[in-house]
């Protein structure tokens, strides 16, 4: 068995991975909040983990591997997403109407990206009581206290606050970056439990009728499902501070404990086309969009995910089309050179590249290694069935990409009489000398997935964006 190695966030070191049992390996990952569809930077972690349980699970057994990833669905953003989208309906119930959509579909899009249900998918509101619980203990051993209706944790209790995010507790003093509550003692004490309106969602406890802060969810879940300490603990390179920061905080004063989980791991940014991903900016793109079209195509759950794997999880990922059409290209590739062979084992060096931190492209490049195998020697059952069980074992379903027919799907897609119409305003605009309505159909054109040509002879043509 290759001997696996994880970079740990909480030491800065790669290290020997060494389970507290072997025979359960427990692992949790922050899943998402469901006020909004999900967008691509929220598919990394989900991915990225996937392919950590797939490996824990091949170098352990099935049955020895225990993945939770929640789902928070008690939040503000919740609250206010419910308020805007159904005006005049009792809030509960219309909370109940975004946590459902979104939930569901969250569960659909990462089905499409080849991921694993995880053993565990709790939800906050089912945990309400374990994050009373806590709390009480939090309470009773003297690292919370109650002020102005909310329970809070108070930092100073804890002299190695801030470990994982190498933040000093002095560096959490009020400032131009912090607003400071009078009820805190500290300024970086946290909300464990605030008091709930009337028109606010709410659960009674000793504190009034109220509810969790964002931190207490995960501490009460993990613990419940995984126990007080367990192996790893994933999530976006975001969440360091101050959600798992706190996390830890919480967990280790409540239980006793010098860890929570022994390795914490999280994945690095995303950004679009080289620009931070923003709806201001027009570049926010949501898992759905990709599945059902995005710059033209429908693009495969397999697609995206082997785009995204290209990139080490730790480091930045650039999401571009040319990343995608590359994957597609390729993955299309390796269906037309093994279509008929039965899989068979997954390459020991891949196996052994993934061993390494999650070393994707390194284990991608194997992959292509025997690819290239086949290419030059022709077929051969024995490299294909290899090549068709490594992608599996990445979670790639090559039977669903097909270039062709993504490509002809894509022209049969698009409405060419609204194309038309977009080119003859741009050719007016073009003769008035109304240059920057020119350019605004273009860039409309681009978005739509269509590259214009201008002719030597006048006329415009154009073509889907490769």
């Amino acid at each position: 068995m290759p001997n696996l190695r994880l970079y740990n966030t909480l030491t800065r070191t790669k290290q020997d991975f060494a389970p507290i049992d072997p025979a359960n390996v427990r692992v949790y990952v922050c899943g998402p909040t469901v006020y909004d569809f999900a967008h691509i930077g929220n598919a990394r972690p989900v991915i990225v983990f996937d392919v950590l349980y797939r490996l824990l699970r091949h170098l352990y057994g099935p049955a020895h591997v225990k993945y939770v990833r929640n789902i928070t669905d008690v939040d503000d953003k919740i609250n206010a997403r419910a308020a805007r989208d159904f005006p005049g309906t009792p809030l509960n119930e219309a909370i109940r109407r975004v946590t459902e959509t979104t939930a569901n579909q969250f569960m659909a899009d990462v089905k499409a990206l080849g991921c694993l249900e995880p053993d565990v998918q709790p939800r906050a509101t089912d945990n309400i009581r374990e994050m009373i619980a806590i709390i009480e203990t939090l309470i009773a051993r003297g690292h919370a206290y109650v002020a102005a209706g909310e329970v809070l944790f108070e930092v100073g209790t804890m002299p190695d606050y801030g470990a994982l995010s190498r933040r000093a507790q002095e560096d959490q003093k009020a400032g131009a970056r912090i607003a400071v509550e009078a009820h805190k003692r500290n300024p970086s004490d946290f909300v464990l439990w605030k008091l709930s309106s009337a028109d606010e969602p709410g659960w009674k406890s000793p504190w009034g009728l109220g509810r969790p802060g964002w931190h207490i969810e995960c501490s009460a879940m993990s613990n419940r499902y995984l126990g007080e300490t367990f192996d790893i603990h994933g999530g976006g390179l975001d969440l360091i501070f101050p959600h798992h920061e706190n996390e830890i905080a919480q967990s280790r004063c409540a239980f006793g404990h010098d860890m929570m989980a022994n390795v914490w791991m999280h994945n690095g940014f995303l950004q679009v086309e080289g620009e931070k991903m923003s709806k201001s900016l027009g570049n926010f793109v949501t898992i759905h969009e990709l599945l059902t079209g995005w710059k033209g195509y429908a693009w495969p759950g397999s697609v995206i995910r082997f785009a995204m794997l290209q990139s080490h999880y730790r480091q930045p990922i650039d999401w571009t089309l040319t990343r995608l059409e590359e994957a597609a290209a390729k993955l299309s590739a390796f269906r037309q050179w093994t279509q008929g062979s039965p899989s068979s084992e997954p390459s020991p060096a891949m196996i052994e590249a993934l061993s390494d931190d999650l070393n994707t492209p390194e284990a991608i490049a194997e992959i292509n290694r025997l690819f290239e195998m086949l290419r030059r020697g022709g077929p051969d059952a024995g490299i294909a069935g290899m090549l068709k069980a490594s992608c599996e074992f990445l979670g790639l379903h090559l039977a669903e990409v097909n270039l062709n027919q993504m490509l002809r799907a894509s022209r049969n897609d698009l409405d060419e009489a609204k194309i038309a119409a977009l080119i003859s305003a741009r050719i007016a605009a073009r003769q008035h000398k109304n240059w920057a309505e020119s350019d605004r159909i273009r860039d409309e054109l681009l978005a739509m997935g269509i590259q214009i040509k201008d002719n030597k002879d006048g006329t415009t043509t154009w073509e889907v964006k490769r």
